[in-house]
């Protein structure tokens, strides 16, 4: 009887391990970096930056992530203290990437300045700042 409790406690001790160390080895999903421009590379990522567009550019905000957990990334984008868009997207189970948010406008952007605040799963974790001017 003894042999088989010290087996039983060497099994449990065991699968507590395992469990805490699968559990550690995961890591929450992390924003990396927030980008700002006029392409996407294929990987989504932003190719070139810039935080100056026309009012007939299409600005891109792509979003770095790295980590194996999911959340909701949003961005709330502002212009003259209003809301223009509020794009969410929810992502899952990946280690690094890049989830893009387009901005356009069918009738183009008024001159101005510009805010993209980002959020992951409703908590701000960064702003970028921008500005459509008539020329580059």
């Amino acid at each position: 009887m003894r042999r088989l409790n010290v087996r039983l406690a060497t099994v449990i001790s065991c699968v507590i391990s395992c469990t805490w160390v699968a559990a550690c080895g995961s890591r929450p999903l992390q924003i990396t970096a927030i980008q700002l421009g006029r392409t996407l590379n294929p990987d989504h990522s932003v190719a070139e930056f810039t935080t100056v567009f026309t009012p007939k550019d299409t600005v891109y905000l792509s979003v770095l992530t790295r980590g194996g957990g999911s959340g909701t990334i949003s961005v709330r984008w502002t212009y003259g203290g209003k809301i223009v868009a509020e794009p969410k997207k929810s992502v899952a189970d990946r280690d690094v990437a890049a989830t893009e948010f387009p901005l356009q406008s069918a009738g183009g952007f008024p001159v101005g300045p510009y805010t993209a605040e980002i959020f992951l799963d409703g908590q701000s974790v960064g702003t970028k700042t921008f500005r459509v001017q008539e020329s580059r």
